[in-house]
């Protein structure tokens, strides 16, 4: 079996999410002999700037990409929400495991409810996509950028004026942080996630059949399943992070139900479809289509033209 060099972000969290995968694969494949390579991304050396303004899509996989490409490394670890909906031919997804919980974390001072914040609350996300859901149903809070690893934005929740801060559920968990610190969970109806958030993304070149058949093994179809609807909305509405854009699929008995969001930065222009079937890609590309009708592409134009 020959060696296996994987990369990954070089973060505590993409390093400790990238650790558990390779468990579960030497579960499968005791052998293996892997070898992590920690690789420095646009957006890791970007700290002072919201996301949004950068632009670009990728900017946490890119030198991760370049890397396969100049076969330094055999496989990625990703967080599938930092994935473009697109990939390069010669690339692929060659496994997708098991999705940790998909929501988003909101964590308040004194564990004071969402609901029950008082007017010019603030609270802390670098993302668009939650502020503008917070701003539509709570337009009394103001909402306050704040970067960082999650050590580091629940220190500034303690130490600086932020009355709550809300993260992704996934990170929180990978991290091995109790329930207890999360004053809730935010549900679907109050915050739809971001596109495969919870989801990892394991990118391979696309002609490495012997690795391929490794990954198999820790393969989940019915995430898989559910992403792919995810992916397709994103790509036929040409989302990124400067576009508050999100979507989450589920699975029963062969059925999935998937829901598409799209609004302005402010929260008030909300364009929103949810739509049940069986085929991942038809269901992406007819809530895709449903929005437009409505004018959500509008938005998106006008953001990515701000760019």
């Amino acid at each position: 079996m020959r060696k296996i060099i994987v990369g990954s972000r070089k973060s505590k969290l993409a390093m400790t999410q990238s650790q558990q995968f390779i468990d579960k694969l030497k579960e499968k494949h005791p052998d293996l002999d892997i070898e992590i390579k920690e690789i420095v991304t646009k957006g890791d050396k970007i700290v002072d700037v919201q996301l949004s303004k950068v632009g670009g899509k990728g900017l946490f996989v890119k030198e991760i990409q370049q890397a396969l490409f100049n076969h330094e490394i055999d496989f990625a670890i990703h967080s599938l929400k930092d994935v473009p909906s697109e990939l390069p031919e010669e690339l692929t997804l060659g496994c997708i495991p098991e999705r940790e919980n998909p929501f988003d974390a909101y964590i308040a001072n004194n564990h004071v409810k969402l609901a029950d914040l008082k007017p010019g609350s603030i609270v802390g996300t670098s993302s668009l996509r939650r502020g503008a859901q917070l701003l539509a149903k709570y337009p009394h809070l103001e909402i306050k950028w704040i970067r960082g690893n999650i050590d580091t934005r629940l220190n500034k929740l303690e130490t600086e004026d932020f009355d709550a801060i809300i993260l992704a559920a996934a990170g929180l968990k990978r991290m091995g942080w109790s329930d207890d610190i999360v004053t809730e969970y935010l549900q679907e109806d109050t915050m739809v996630p971001a596109i495969g958030q919870g989801a990892l993304g394991i990118e391979c070149r696309s002609d490495d059949q012997e690795l391929l058949d490794i990954l198999k093994s820790v393969h989940d179809e019915n995430v898989e399943t559910c992403v792919t609807c995810e992916r397709t909305f994103l790509n036929e509405m040409d989302g990124s992070c400067k576009v508050p854009i999100a979507g989450y699929a589920t699975l029963e008995n062969d059925e999935i139900s998937f829901t598409g969001l799209i609004m302005s930065p402010d929260g008030k222009e909300r364009y929103e479809s949810t739509i049940k079937g069986t085929d991942p890609v038809e269901i992406g590309k007819q809530v895709s289509e449903e929005l437009k009708a409505q004018g959500a592409y509008e938005i998106i134009k006008k953001l990515n033209e701000e760019a």
